[in-house]
């Protein structure tokens, strides 16, 4: 199945999905698909959640797109983190910065004692950093994500560092 369909208690998509809607930190909750996932994409419409289409040309890229017809912030989380829960969620929504992009980061260090790891390493204040997927964003900013100066925040908790990227990765999380 679409990794996004894999099943952990339910598909990783819905604990995603429903996190975000138990914070009651927003007013609108979509989901961004693309025609690499249309599996994804039926069951999403299925359960009455509204969906963007992208050209499924990459994530960053397919984000750049969105983020072009948007304005205000927007709360960017990727979509196969199945951990998160509301409460991250609101400690996450509760950070006001004045940057046009917050991303979100774990430690190396923490990443690799969950059995963890990833290829996309950042270092933030002499730290190296993986990129959790989850962003906060004013979109009404945002010409081109290619121009932005990023600003960092490390949060090491394991809601937000565990990310389905390899086959190792959901059978960590299958095994926990």
């Amino acid at each position: 199945p679409e990794k996004l369909l894999l099943e952990y208690e339910k598909p990783i998509i819905f604990h995603v999905i429903d996190s975000l809607n138990d914070s009651h930190c927003f007013s609108k909750v979509f989901a961004a698909t693309s025609p690499n996932s249309p599996d994804t994409k039926h069951e999403l419409e299925q359960r009455g959640i509204e969906t963007l289409d992208t050209q499924g040309n990459g994530y960053v890229n397919d984000l750049n797109f969105l983020l072009q017809k948007m304005d205000g912030f927007v709360f960017v989380v990727s979509g196969d983190l199945p951990l998160l829960d509301e409460e991250i969620i609101q400690k996450l929504a509760e950070f006001n910065s004045e940057s046009v992009w917050t991303s979100f980061l774990v430690s190396k260090e923490f990443l690799n004692s969950l059995g963890l790891e990833s290829n996309l390493l950042v270092k933030c204040d002499s730290i190296e950093c993986a990129y959790t997927g989850i962003s906060i964003i004013n979109a009404a900013k945002i010409k081109n994500s290619n121009s932005v100066k990023e600003n960092y925040i490390i949060l090491d908790d394991k809601r937000i560092a565990f990310n389905l990227n390899t086959k190792k990765d959901y059978e960590l999380l299958s095994g926990s």
